[in-house]
């Protein structure tokens, strides 16, 4: 049996659910899990569901058959693959946490990507990339070549097919035109606790002022800088004793977690954007599991 996922959102009204389980009953699927929300504030519904076809039933016949229904509800909807891994392109500059856990996520399968290219604008992570059997593109970015460099970027992001570009502490500020070209597909982790401590050394501001929380925000990128649709935060607890590095230190396992919590969340299209928010369902039974330990 082939495991689909539906990914629906359209007005709310009643009898959305119905209609769409009636649906995929009678087209021989089986629902294993689903989630749903109903945001009365905007009148949007969202719910994901998915579910096994027991006969034999094609992608393409389901989409086809279910618009009749989607257009009763004005439904903006879309089935997938569950076993189709999404491809990713990973842009990083100095800090090589991220991308580190990245690698090792994606080598044991408990990020079910395919990563069909590296950026970086140094060259500091070549040799690791390469040694995964992973295209490696060098560009250098600088303030007289930063249209010409981003051109290079979106090139190897169009030409790989890449569904998914994730930032993975890559310090450059993309410009307004990738942003909106690529909306909802830009995934990138800020090392605080958004909204607070935003710029330059962000630890070293939680350091100063003495908190008890440090954390990391995995969002969307947008053209307002680090003001995109929240994925995922977490934090982690500081005492009075830890000094400036400890800060950092800590903040590194939890950026390189909570983007992978975030990257897991969007490639299971877990995540609806809702305005300047996300809607962000439970993953479902078995999706943590790794093709192996290690």
């Amino acid at each position: 049996m082939t495991n689909f996922a539906l990914t629906v959102k359209c007005p709310s009204t009643r009898g959305i659910v119905a209609a769409i389980a009636n649906y995929l009953a009678e087209h021989g699927c089986n629902i294993t899990d689903s989630s749903q929300f109903d945001d009365t504030e905007t009148g949007n519904f969202f719910m994901r569901v998915s579910f096994v076809s027991e006969e034999d039933r094609t992608l393409a016949a389901l989409e086809e058959g279910f618009a009749a229904t989607a257009k009763g509800f004005s439904m903006d909807y879309a089935f997938h693959d569950e076993a189709e891994k999404m491809k990713v392109v990973i842009m990083v500059s100095r800090f090589g946490h991220c991308l580190n856990d990245l690698l090792y996520r994606w080598r044991i399968g408990a990020l079910p990507i395919e990563i069909v290219a590296v950026i970086s604008n140094h060259m500091e992570y070549q040799k690791v990339v390469v040694n995964h059997d992973i295209p490696f593109h060098h560009i250098r970015v600088t303030k007289e070549n930063k249209a010409q460099a981003e051109a290079q970027q979106m090139s190897i992001i169009e030409e790989t097919g890449a569904d998914l570009v994730i930032l993975a502490r890559y310090m450059q500020v993309l410009s307004d035109e990738m942003c909106r070209k690529m909306s909802g597909r830009i995934i990138n982790i800020h090392h605080s606790f958004l909204p607070s401590f935003k710029g330059a050394n962000p630890y070293k501001q939680a350091f100063e002022r003495g908190v008890k929380l440090i954390g990391a925000t995995s969002h969307y990128v947008t053209a307002d800088l680090d003001e995109g649709p929240i994925i995922e935060q977490e934090t982690v607890r500081v005492t009075h004793a830890q000094s400036n590095n400890d800060y950092v230190s800590l903040g590194r396992d939890v950026e390189a977690q909570v983007l992978a919590r975030a990257i897991h969340a969007h490639i299971h299209r877990r995540v609806f954007i809702n305005g300047s928010k996300t809607v962000v369902f439970p993953a479902s039974p078995n999706s943590y599991a790794s093709e192996r330990m290690g």
